[in-house]
């Protein structure tokens, strides 16, 4: 999520942004709060993260369907273990 993103979904009144100053629809200014979008950039950063380090879709189905072709669809299973251990560097905050 990138600075603009961030202002348009903690301020929905917020039509279009130029440079760094958002508008409303009758072309007013709205004032937001930096420490607030920072924040909300911040809370979603791990799901940026993660999507870096998981395998492909392609490479997770085929995981998968080893996994419940060998009937090891656990804990214990490379899906499982390798998802987990995404989500585990990268948690949510």
């Amino acid at each position: 999520m990138d600075k603009h993103q961030a202002i348009y979904k903690l301020y929905p009144n917020v039509t279009h942004i130029r440079g760094d100053i958002a508008y409303d629809k009758d072309e007013q200014e709205v004032i937001y709060d930096n420490a607030s979008i920072d924040l909300l950039i911040a809370s979603e950063a791990y799901k940026n993260l993660r999507a870096v380090e998981y395998p492909s879709l392609a490479n997770q189905l085929d995981m998968l369907w080893h996994a419940i072709d060998t009937g090891s669809l656990s804990k214990d299973s490379e899906f499982y273990k390798t998802l987990k251990m995404v989500k585990d560097k990268y948690p949510k905050e």
